[in-house]
């Protein structure tokens, strides 16, 4: 490749104002002009002339530059020109790359507009059936895994305290809260007793792995502790669930311990570990595919929210719709507040109170609404259980994400 001079002449020290604009940091030397500028003065490129100027001077692929004039010094402004046209291609990359990464930050965003549209137009997510949610839920897993290391999850299992207080908020401040809004529902706002069991079944089950990602988002290094966390209440959840479903709601609800192993292997141990694995040994290709797992990760989530919806909105559009709308909203923020607070209470003198508050409110305020749904679906033949599971899949999404983007700028 060859850059010659041609007729039209461009002079590089009339173009210095938009080459700082383009790089706002970068400062560019001093250029020597001439006290009256020719046509053997000015710096003109162009590829491929036939007839170049006889006062000219090329620049090659080997960075060697031809002077014709011995008396102006042309390498230096050929090499800074170069060096421009580098730095400007160099911070266009970067810059694709930090808007990948950043991608995570409009995450509430694109999950309230998934919300709208299935609410809109159902079909829009209808075809994410149940089938696409182990894999969805894996590739979040794979993704936390990819940017984390073993060394991380040793980590998490030398907090025994921390794990315990994630637990009691997910299977005891939890299930009181489900317990509370769910006799509420029926005395206070009068809504039918199979609304109240729905909205007790939520407060049963096992911890999210969105939350898992939600950690992630806000306090990357606590991401192991709450992916043990949400791995410890899913594997109890086999004997817990139908024991609290027994005391809160009367019916003892059989669960398939073997598909809940296998699940939680599945979505859970098997992709993080490979992300674990191809991070250790493939360090490389982690770093090839790190960029566009963000954009990846937020339009699966997406999906993961909109689909319950739009497949259930003839029960979400019921004429109690809006009712339990507003009971759902109450009992994740009690249980998000509630993780909290009590956060703080027992770990006040931990140095990272603040990022283990946000953890376990995640844990608390963020549960399995899908196994909750399927569990309605399933052993309840009313169908107006499953009506607050569905609206607590959008709901809950929407809550935790909203303060991922809060807790984030907060840190910020």
């Amino acid at each position: 490749m060859q850059l010659n001079a041609t007729p039209q002449q461009w002079h590089l020290q009339s173009h210095r104002p938009h080459l700082s604009r383009l790089l706002p940091n970068t400062p560019l030397p001093k250029l020597h002009r001439p006290s009256s500028p020719s046509p053997s003065r000015s710096l003109g490129i162009s590829i491929g002339s036939k007839n170049p100027p006889s006062r000219c001077f090329s620049v090659k692929a080997s960075n060697s530059i031809e002077r014709p004039d011995a008396g102006h010094d042309y390498a230096s402004e050929a090499k800074e020109f170069v060096y421009v046209l580098l730095r400007i291609t160099q911070q266009k990359e970067f810059s694709i790359a930090e808007i990948l990464k950043k991608s995570n930050s409009y995450l509430p965003h694109v999950v309230l507009a998934s919300t709208l549209l299935a609410l809109i137009y159902p079909p829009s997510f209808s075809w994410f059936t149940t089938r696409y949610y182990a894999p969805a839920l894996g590739f979040l897993m794979f993704a936390v895994g990819v940017n984390s290391s073993e060394k991380d999850f040793l980590e998490a299992f030398n907090r025994p305290t921390a794990i315990l207080a994630g637990y009691v908020g997910q299977f005891l401040v939890k299930p009181l809260l489900g317990y509370f809004f769910g006799i509420i529902s029926v005395a206070l706002f009068g809504l039918p007793n199979p609304i109240g069991a729905g909205i007790m079944l939520v407060s049963c089950v096992s911890g999210a792995q969105l939350s898992n990602y939600a950690t992630f988002l806000t306090d990357p290094s606590m991401a192991p502790l709450s992916i043990v966390m949400t791995s410890l209440s899913t594997a109890t959840a086999v004997f817990v669930t139908p024991l609290l479903s027994l005391l809160l709601i009367g019916k003892r609800l059989p669960v398939d311990v073997k598909g809940m192993v296998s699940s939680i292997l599945q979505i859970v141990v098997a992709p993080i570990v490979g992300g674990l694995l191809l991070n250790r040994f493939f360090p490389r290709i982690c770093d090839s595919i790190r960029p566009f797992l963000p954009p990846l990760s937020v339009l699966v989530t997406a999906c993961c929210v909109g689909a319950p919806l739009a497949i259930n909105i003839n029960s979400v559009l019921s004429p109690f719709g809006v009712t339990i709308l507003l009971v759902i909203i109450a009992f994740h923020l009690s249980a998000f507040i509630a993780g909290y607070v009590l956060t703080g209470v027992v770990f006040h003198k931990s140095p990272d109170v603040k990022a283990l508050q946000r953890t376990l409110s995640y844990e608390t305020g963020m549960q399995s609404s899908l196994l909750a749904l399927t569990l309605a679906n399933s052993f309840f033949p009313d169908p107006l259980v499953s009506v607050p599971p569905a609206i607590s899949t959008v709901i809950m999404s929407l809550m935790g994400f909203s303060l991922v983007m809060i807790w984030a700028k907060r840190k910020d």
